[in-house]
């Protein structure tokens, strides 16, 4: 089970950045060959081996991650499973890569592998950061029906199967919009506690374009995703939580611009999953109307 691992970086976080890939460098087993992303930003200086890609203009988190795998060949084909890892992260454990390769040899459906990310200094794991609705309880393990970006496992065959994040999301959902296509091909995918990522803990509400992005890429989601009856009762759900949650006028001002937003411009390709793909999602505990 061959391992690469992409990193996406704006170039301000040298430090963590060279700390993550000496993380990287002392995992356990064959070593895991990286590439490091500029994404619109030059690169600081890299330890020898370490690939590197400067982009010319931010393409967006999921553009940039995209860029990433093509550096590992067509679809990634170079390897068999591709991490992509935050640049402030750090792997804390030596083993996580054995540990990636043993969970994809020992079941051949499992397409992607969420890790479990923890504060370096106070090792709490944040409920959004839990990719299930019963998130109370971060050590158990699970199915699940998405993943986290920066602290993820996801296998060549998936991406040349389904494709990659969509581009043009750019920021938030572009995650979700991947595992939906995985499951509807028949790929699963696992929460791993015991695979960890260390990252400081921030609200994702920091990113200037956080409110208006969310909204608008939720749309998108539906619309590319979901069968055409599911579209109003999911979207319709989640502008009440996200009214329910009572965010400020500013807030909610680009929150609902967003949404319109969602409406008005292309989506992209639209390929609804299977009604059967509806039911699996359900019984797994998350049924693609929440």
């Amino acid at each position: 089970m061959r391992l690469g691992a992409v990193v996406l970086t704006m170039g301000n976080r040298p430090e963590e950045l060279r700390a993550l890939l000496d993380s990287v460098a002392k995992q356990e087993g064959d070593p895991v060959p990286v590439v490091v992303v500029g994404n619109g930003a030059p690169l600081p200086e890299l330890p020898e081996g370490v690939r590197t890609v400067e982009l010319p203009e931010n393409l967006g988190i999921p553009g940039g991650r995209n860029v990433g795998i093509e550096a590992f060949g067509p679809s990634g084909s170079e390897v068999d499973a591709l991490l992509f890892l935050d640049d402030d992260g750090l792997l804390p454990n030596t083993d996580t890569a054995e540990l990636v390769r043993k969970a994809f040899e020992a079941d051949e459906k499992l397409g992607i592998i969420s890790f479990r990310i923890a504060d370096p200094d106070t090792g709490e794991t944040q409920r959004r950061h839990v990719p299930r609705l019963r998130a109370s309880d971060p050590m158990r393990s699970s199915r699940v029906t998405t993943f986290l970006g920066g602290a993820n496992a996801v296998r060549s065959q998936v991406i040349a199967e389904v494709g990659g994040l969509p581009d043009e999301f750019f920021y938030a959902h572009e995650e979700t919009d991947l595992a939906w296509r995985a499951l509807d091909a028949g790929w699963m995918i696992d929460y791993r506690a015991d695979m960890v990522l260390n990252h400081p803990t921030h609200p994702p509400s920091r990113h200037a374009v956080y409110h208006r992005m969310v909204a608008r890429n939720r749309v998108w989601l539906a619309r590319r995703n979901l069968p055409l009856p599911l579209i109003p009762v999911y979207l319709g759900v989640w502008l009440l939580l996200t009214l329910a949650r009572r965010p400020s006028l500013p807030a909610l001002r680009a929150w609902l611009g967003g949404f319109k937003e969602g409406w008005t411009t292309p989506a992209g390709p639209r390929r609804p999953m299977r009604w059967r793909t509806v039911w699996r999602l359900t019984r797994l505990g998350r049924p693609p109307v929440i």
